[in-house]
């Protein structure tokens, strides 16, 4: 039987699951009091690229201003949403190695990061597409 369609990079297979999940997440500092520069966002794509490869997870998309980053994740469904969220404090104790006099200036006591974040779930059909789906299936009668 051939497939109605061809191979989507987007749709992954596990042994017991097909799956398309991408989540954009927003992290920012305590207070978004502009800490990073383009040096520490290269270094901060680098950690986020291995954290999400140990969590089988693929980082699409990053970049970041100086008071925030962006992040596109493709994640399994074994794995929480807001997998930015999880190396936070890694990269915080990092940053402050690796860049002490300037980072000495944003921290907040020894907090770094705001424990608020943005994440939506993005990619796929639009939901009045889906909704417009689901109404139109043919219900046993």
């Amino acid at each position: 039987m051939e497939p109605r369609w061809g191979p989507n990079p987007d749709i992954r297979r596990g042994r017991t699951v097909v799956y398309s999940l991408h989540a954009h997440l927003v992290c920012t500092p305590k207070y978004r009091r502009g800490p990073f520069t383009d040096e520490i966002l290269r270094r901060r794509e680098e950690v986020m690229r291995a954290v999400c490869t140990d969590f089988e997870t693929e980082l699409v998309e990053f970049n970041g201003e100086t008071d925030h980053v962006h992040l596109l994740v493709h994640y399994p469904p074994k794995v929480s949403v807001p997998v930015g969220r999880l190396p936070q404090g890694v990269f915080a104790r990092r940053l402050r190695q690796e860049f002490p006099g300037h980072i000495r200036k944003y921290l907040w006591g020894d907090h770094f990061w705001s424990p608020s974040y943005f994440a939506a779930s993005c990619g796929g059909a639009p939901l009045s597409i889906i909704k417009e789906y689901i109404e139109n299936q043919k219900r046993p009668g």
